[in-house]
């Protein structure tokens, strides 16, 4: 590959923008006007022990998801920076930005000193530990399918006093999925089209296993053609015009990339023998309607559901 190739490779992989369960303990206090203190004690999506004194009443995001994730239960007066790239709801946008979503302002963290920072997986080697070396309490996301999206809103809620907002978040998801599955759990291989889901379109690139994509494409009862590979990787035109896609899939508006993507499979000469173009089954979807992992991913599963089966979802 070429170091742009390599670069964009990275930048698609840092796409998300993603378990555990304990409950808060009470201090009690012996009597007198002295409040109790609440000790919060968790383990976050990386395995990592997080220890909180007191319900966060500051809290920055240094991602997209967590951020959408924080409003989704209220906690929108309790966000006090985001990143560049936290743009839902159109509230986050009026918040401090802390610049890149992969190298937050280090300078403007600490200025803040919040009592809480909501990180990904992305910021595991670097940012995290960092952040950490100065008495920084960190909260890592790191979600991997439908259910561990549920789960990381469920923690957001236990660390944030928000149990009881973020049940009835993960209630309603839950709901809106089991209506999918209720039609494609029974489907045969036979019955699930072939899917191909462009992430980039130059160098082309798709969701393997271990993607947020791949879970969805399964879950909205199609098979992904590019399950057999592992991440968001680069894919071969060959391999996909082989794999002969019944529907294909243009994530758009992702970096500005406004709908390159699907002009890419609706007009390249070589995918036009596929069944997809063949039977007008090419489509596009938001992208961070399927790549974000907060509570919109059900959005995003409702969409791709619809795609791949019109018969069963009107």
């Amino acid at each position: 590959m070429t170091m742009r190739s390599v670069a964009l490779g990275i930048s698609l992989l840092l796409l998300g923008l993603f378990t555990a369960c304990a409950a808060p303990a009470d201090e009690k206090t012996p009597s007198g006007d002295e409040a109790p203190s609440t000790v919060i004690e968790v383990t976050d999506q990386l395995g990592r022990a997080v220890r909180l004194e007191k319900v966060p009443q500051t809290i920055i995001s240094i991602a997209p998801s967590n951020t959408e994730i924080l409003f989704a239960l209220g906690l929108g007066d309790q966000v006090v920076a985001v990143t560049d790239y936290c743009d839902y709801p159109a509230e986050a946008k009026e918040k401090t930005s802390l610049g890149s979503y992969i190298t937050p302002s280090m300078e403007d963290i600490v200025a803040i000193s919040p009592d809480l920072i909501l990180a990904t997986s992305v910021h595991e080697e670097e940012v995290i530990s960092a952040l950490e070396k100065i008495g920084m309490t960190v909260l890592a996301l790191d979600p991997k399918t439908m259910d561990e999206v549920m789960e990381s809103i469920a923690l957001v809620g236990q660390v944030t006093g928000r149990q009881e907002e973020a049940a009835q978040v993960v209630s309603g998801m839950r709901a809106r999925v089991k209506a999918v599955t209720d039609k494609t759990n029974n489907l045969a291989d036979t019955e699930r089209p072939r899917v191909f889901y462009v992430v980039w379109y130059e160098p082309l690139m798709s969701a393997g296993a271990e993607t947020f994509q791949d879970d969805l494409i399964g879950i909205a009862g199609g098979n992904n053609v590019a399950g057999n590979l592992t991440g968001w990787i680069t894919i071969g035109l060959e391999t996909v015009v082989e794999a002969d896609p019944e529907v294909m899939i243009a994530g758009v508006n992702f970096i500005n990339i406004g709908d390159l993507n699907y002009q890419f499979i609706e007009t390249e000469p070589r995918l036009r023998d596929t069944q997809a173009r063949l039977n007008n089954r090419v489509f596009e979807v938001d992208s961070d309607l399927v790549s974000r992992t907060g509570p919109r991913i059900v959005d995003g599963l409702e969409k791709l559901a619809q795609f791949i089966h019109p018969e069963l979802f009107k």
